[in-house]
């Protein structure tokens, strides 16, 4: 804190300047975090440091286990990094035989209600990754929780792609909003 605002101040007026959403926080620049009265430019630089170790973090624990057991971790990493996006990405976590995170890649990027995905360029990318199965993510900036039609179209094209290369499409989440992926797999669409 500061003189006459606690810590517990400091951090409310951040989240209320950042639409009261941790996301949008996390991904805040220096400069924006800096125009909070109390917070300069080193309490600016721990912050964002405290944020990309939290990111570090959950990409160990993604890499350290099977996915498959465990996803908390996928959904979390999913909502901190695209959440907040005011566009969509559509995103790969290719994972190895064991199902831990090989890598994860924004493969396309849209406008902010769509974005095209090509399922030639997917095929190529798990190739080269040498990928034994895959997760794919894409954010929804308009709040929209459901999948919509063309998502679940293009999950059903993009499996049977992959299944002609023996890659294995484990999920497919939506991410909406900062507390929300939607696992399409757990809603039986995959």
């Amino acid at each position: 804190g500061v003189r006459g605002k606690s810590a517990v101040d400091l951090a409310r007026d951040l989240l209320r300047q950042h639409g009261d959403s941790l996301a949008r926080l996390a991904q805040a620049s220096l400069t924006s975090l800096s125009a909070t009265s109390g917070i300069g430019p080193a309490k600016a630089a721990q912050l964002k440091a405290s944020f990309e170790l939290a990111r570090r973090a959950l990409r160990e624990e993604m890499q350290a286990q099977s996915l498959m057991n465990a996803p908390g971790p996928v959904r979390d990493w999913l909502c901190l990094n695209l959440a907040h996006l005011p566009h969509e990405v559509f995103v790969a976590l290719w994972l190895d035989n064991q199902h831990r995170l090989i890598a994860s890649e924004e493969l396309f990027r849209g406008t902010l209600t769509q974005t095209s995905v090509y399922p030639r360029e997917i095929v190529k990318a798990a190739l080269a990754h040498n990928a034994a199965s895959v997760i794919f993510a894409h954010n929804h900036p308009s709040g929209a929780r459901e999948p919509s039609q063309a998502d679940i179209l293009l999950t059903r094209q993009l499996k049977e792609a992959l299944a002609l290369v023996d890659v294995r499409l484990l999920d497919h989440f939506i991410v909406a909003g900062t507390r929300h992926a939607l696992s399409m797999a757990e809603m039986g669409q995959i």
